[in-house]
């Protein structure tokens, strides 16, 4: 068993993927071009904006939204510690200050209760994270924002067709950010991401951006300092033919996450995941929380089953974070969260043979101790 088979995903649409890269090998076009058009296309429609633009990687597109905004040295951008190091190494990379508000102890995401308290003359933005696949409470985000003239960038990169009142992760903030990174629920074979925004002139500016800073009509002229983040035609080829399966994929996790909760319910000390109001949970991680954890990591190991912990160490006890000067207990629910997360696999493949012998086998542990 594998914690994710994306050889099985792959087998299941083979035919499709090897004709999207012939079409691209064929094209010579590498860089740019028809694919990425239309997967920029697409993937507006999809997530109900009018602009989005292929980049080389999610951190890429965090990275560059905030370049698009403004954000340098002598600024604070808020954001939660319990998330990959990315979303708040951004910041740093900006030459501004990651300032953290702990999450919820439910739904693992940032407070915004907390959020507000946290805000100063320095403070740029915010960036929720939609962590494992289910958005944070933006409604309440986009009010403090507004009242404190605050942009929000969304890290969409782990929730893909989440939903919150109706409306698709990274389309409600100023800006989304999207990854492809090939375990995502909706994965390249090797990086990509994506910017999608409603604003015409982040569109604009991300768009010089990404391309070293060239004017669109001129050649060899640069209208400001960018970067290289082009999204290659071959991963826009694969991700179109992704594209069409997503939902019924989102569909197939959701059913295997309920199962499991289902099966999972009152055994020993577990947490099953909770899920906020008015939103869905595209589940790309299926992640339960027990005081045990250790221990029955170790069991399933054991027993061949393999699980993750998405995150062992919240970031602002990262060494990289050290001179943020913080320290053990000013973030109890993300410490507490480190201590105690488990994932289990989940993906559309999964068997439902497999899906109970790792339930079988944590009822196993329970019953043991």
């Amino acid at each position: 068993m594998q914690f994710l088979d994306l050889k099985k995903q792959y087998k299941s649409i083979k035919e499709e993927i090897d004709e999207a890269i012939k079409r691209v090998l064929e094209s010579t076009v590498f860089i740019g071009g028809k694919e990425v058009e239309e997967f920029e296309k697409e993937i507006a429609e999809f997530c109900g904006v009018k602009h989005a633009i292929g980049l080389n990687s999610g951190t890429d597109a965090l990275f560059l939204s905030l370049k698009a905004l403004g954000v340098g040295p002598g600024d604070e951008v808020i954001t939660a510690p319990f998330t990959f190091i990315a979303t708040a190494g951004v910041i740093a990379n900006c030459g501004a200050k990651p300032v953290f508000a702990d999450i919820k102890s439910d739904t693992f995401n940032i407070s915004p209760e907390l959020v507000e308290g946290l805000i100063t003359p320095r403070t740029k933005a915010i960036i929720p994270v939609h962590l494992f696949g289910q958005m944070a409470d933006m409604d309440e985000i986009m009010a403090i924002a507004k009242n404190h003239n605050l942009f929000v960038v969304e890290d969409a990169a782990q929730a893909i067709g989440a939903t919150y009142r109706v409306k698709k992760a990274g389309s409600i903030g100023d800006i989304g950010c999207l990854s492809f990174f090939p375990s995502k629920n909706l994965g390249a074979y090797g990086d990509g991401g994506m910017i999608i925004t409603d604003n015409e002139g982040l569109f604009q500016k991300v768009k010089l951006l990404k391309n070293h800073g060239s004017s669109p009509k001129e050649k060899y002229l640069n209208l400001i300092i960018g970067t290289n983040s082009r999204l290659d035609a071959i991963q826009a080829a694969i991700l179109r033919v992704k594209l069409k399966y997503l939902a019924k994929w989102s569909k197939e996790r959701a059913e295997k996450a309920a199962y499991y909760s289902e099966n999972l319910k009152g055994v020993g000390d577990i947490i099953t995941p909770v899920m906020g109001d008015d939103r869905n949970h595209i589940f790309h991680q299926y992640t339960i929380k027990t005081k045990s954890r250790d221990e029955l990591q170790r069991y399933l190991k054991e027993k061949e089953i393999p699980t993750m912990i998405y995150y062992p160490l919240p970031l602002h006890l990262q060494p990289a974070f050290e001179y943020l000067n913080y320290k053990s207990g000013d973030f109890l629910e993300s410490e507490k969260a480190a201590k105690e997360v488990l994932s289990l696999p989940i993906y559309p493949e999964l068997s439902k043979i497999e899906q109970n012998l790792i339930i079988k086998k944590i009822k196993e542990f329970y019953a043991e101790k």
